[in-house]
């Protein structure tokens, strides 16, 4: 690496080319960057007492022997800086030109020095070559010509910038401001220096490069040029065209989580990591081959998730799973995706297990079980698929699920659907669309319609009202106000309002003609009461089990998966002799008792040194000791809350169990503050995602 201060204009003097790498962000300076960098060569060439002006550095590598005619220099950083400056002398060369000036210096000057290689041929006679559309546009401008479409917004902005500034300014002063332009020059070395590193230092300050950006460059930066190419057409650039520029933009970093999520089975990467996470995977693998899955999983994950899917039926499927906003589950239905394309899975089979995940996730939400265990269930999900026995397998697996992460059962569904708020569910128009929509073949347009409380929200109901609903008429509008018995969709809301449900039945627009689904019934209902809403509720709740269905298998097919998925071990209590009897056994039996009791998800497995006490892994070990129990808590010890501090650090300390936090059991009536703690170690497993879906 050689790296030294430079004057900018020295940087483009001589036989040179700098390249633009295919795989590079595309130019991106906006106007308001544009007039800083105008103000301060104002600045400065209109102070003689300013002898220079920093504007940063540029980072480049030989494309090819720099020995030849006109070498090729490959940027790594600096573009911006280096495009702008073109696009400013261009703009000076155009003024000089059009008034034939050559005082400070002439128009053929510049373009010899700064824009043009004067013996290159073809694309050697340019001294810069950018990018995709943004090449095009600066070489018609270099070649005096009007660009045609499509056309680099930002190149020719930015050059009508400068040449708007340039028709008033005065161009003495404007080219003593660009001869004091200072930047640092780090030319790299082929084979000695690591371009990619350097590019990853640069660019750590200032405009965060995305996890996409980084993982681009890292894939393609060291291949030669032609390769680099080859590689970004065939491979990068269809993705970036399938995701669209905004959702490239927005998504394309979370895809590459859910990618590696596939690829390593680490649920807990996290949005930051990414890069580095897909570093230490891509060593393993051949570029080309790497390249050719990312695109592959790239198809998928927009037909899922952004609406790309072409075939009816699978984009019906996956529509209902973007409208529950479950993409936790995203990195299963890409797996499945790449098996239905391999043929291991049909379409039926396919749209099947999608419904399947679709009601396991709405179900968890309407009983409101807590969603924090989702992104690991689905993330490891595949590990108990036998895909000779596909849907069998994906049925078992739900069915096998711990309680925390059950899939609910038809009457805890059934019963949490008749009492749930469903009013303020914040995917209260998919639930509406599913009701109304189930087994129809001509779809209702839902968002047409609003929701409709048959007995209003005006908390000061009516007379009419009053009498239907009964003396207690102000505990059963609290009780069921927003519940599903009482709730419908119509396209007459403002004309319903308050009134009395014989006029909200009987009115043109009433109940009575409505050619709703949710509304059967609702025409020949005679008084809307508590007990119409409990009927109402019932039906409806039974038609949400076979709208959201539960997976369902024969009690001895059930059984065989069950077995293989249990956990022995060839030890015994009997093995530990501390537990044979006195403190220390009674003290164990305490502490078990209270540790199964935690839920019902925690197993007991004997090891040889130690007793592991496990949900997803080991959340406590104990080792007995002569009179006491040593526990080892599996949580860092900053963790822990410890207010009587009788938790030590034990962070690389060699111990038996797993965790870096111990804590001794040595009095039974130490017993309720040590399950407070190992509860908490419990929680934190958990507990311990960033799963982002939330019901109310």
């Amino acid at each position: 690496m050689k790296a030294q201060d430079l004057q900018f204009t020295q940087l483009l003097e001589g036989s040179k080319q700098f390249i633009i790498p295919i795989f590079q962000r595309t130019y991106s300076w906006e106007r308001s960057h544009c007039e800083q960098l105008w103000n301060d060569i104002i600045r400065v060439g209109s102070n003689p007492d300013l002898n220079s002006h920093f504007i940063g550095s540029a980072v480049y590598i030989p494309e090819q022997d720099t020995s030849a005619a006109i070498s090729r220099w490959l940027v790594i950083d600096g573009q911006q800086r280096i495009t702008t400056m073109t696009l400013l002398l261009l703009s000076l060369m155009r003024r000089l030109k059009a008034e034939d000036l050559d005082d400070p210096v002439s128009a053929a000057q510049i373009e010899d020095a700064y824009l043009r290689n004067r013996y290159g041929k073809g694309e050697l006679s340019y001294k810069m070559l950018l990018t995709k559309t943004d090449k095009n546009t600066l070489i018609e401008l270099l070649e005096g010509k009007t660009p045609s479409e499509p056309i680099s917004s930002r190149i020719a902005d930015n050059f009508a910038f400068f040449s708007e500034k340039l028709a008033t300014a005065d161009v003495k002063t404007v080219y003593q401001g660009i001869q004091k332009l200072m930047i640092v020059d780090v030319r790299l070395q082929q084979g000695l220096d690591n371009p990619q590193m350097i590019f990853e230092s640069m660019n750590s300050t200032g405009k965060a490069l995305t996890q996409a950006d980084l993982i681009r460059n890292f894939v393609l930066m060291g291949l030669p040029h032609e390769l680099q190419t080859r590689l970004y057409s065939d491979y990068w650039r269809p993705m970036e065209i399938v995701f669209g520029a905004e959702n490239y933009n927005n998504l394309f970093d979370e895809f590459m989580r859910f990618f590696l999520v596939i690829q390593t089975g680490n649920h807990r990467i996290r949005r930051g990591d990414v890069y580095n996470e897909f570093k230490a995977y891509s060593r393993k693998h051949e570029v080309e081959a790497l390249l050719a899955s990312l695109k592959d999983y790239a198809d998928y994950y927009c037909a899922i998730a952004l609406g790309k899917e072409k075939d009816v039926q699978l984009a019906s499927a996956f529509h209902d799973i973007r409208e529950l906003r479950a993409d936790v589950c995203y990195p299963l239905l890409m797996e499945l995706y790449a098996d239905f394309v391999l043929q291991r899975l049909s379409k039926a089979e396919f749209i099947e297990i999608v419904l399947m995940v679709e009601s396991y996730v709405f179900r968890r939400a309407v009983c409101d079980i807590p969603t924090n265990s989702l992104r690991q269930t689905f993330a490891t999900f595949n590990r108990k698929l036998k895909k000779d026995r596909y849907i069998e397998s994906v049925k078992a697996a739900f069915l096998g699920l711990p309680s925390y992460r059950r899939f609910p059962g038809d009457a805890e569904f059934q019963r949490q659907m008749k009492v749930r708020n469903l009013y303020h569910f914040n995917r209260r128009s998919y639930w509406l669309r599913r009701f109304e929509n189930h087994d129809r073949k001509e779809r209702v347009m839902v968002q047409d319609y609003t929701i409709e409380h048959i007995m209003p929200q005006n908390e000061n109901l009516n007379a009419d009202w009053q009498a239907d609903l009964g003396e207690d008429w102000k505990q059963i509008r609290s009780q069921y106000l927003h519940t599903l018995g009482n709730l419908t969709l119509t396209g007459y809301n403002s004309e319903y309002s308050d009134r009395a449900f014989k006029e909200k039945r009987d009115m043109d627009g009433g109940f009575h003609q409505s050619p709703l689904r949710l509304n059967e019934g609702l025409g020949t209902c005679e008084v809307w009461n508590e007990e119409a809403i409990q009927k109402r509720a019932n039906r409806l709740a039974e038609k949400a089990t076979k709208i959201w269905t539960a997976p369902s298998l024969p009690t001895d097919i059930l059984e065989t998966y069950h077995q293989n998925g249990s956990e022995e071990s060839e030890y015994s209590l009997s093995d530990h002799p501390y537990l044979e009897g006195g403190t220390t056994r009674e003290l164990f039996d305490a502490l078990r008792a209270e540790v199964l009791a935690l839920d019902e998800c925690v197993r007991e497995v004997v090891l040889k040194l130690y007793i592991a006490f496990k949900a997803e892994t080991n959340f406590v070990d104990v080792v007995p000791q002569a009179k006491r129990l040593r526990l080892s808590l599996n949580m860092d010890f900053p963790e822990v809350d410890d207010p009587r501090k009788l938790c030590k650090d034990v962070t690389g300390v060699g111990r038996w169990g797993n965790g870096n936090t111990e804590v001794f059991l040595e009095k039974p009536e130490d017993l309720p503050y040590i399950m407070g703690l190992v509860r908490q170690s419990l929680e934190k497993q958990l507990g311990d995602e960033n799963d982002e879906l939330q019901f109310p």
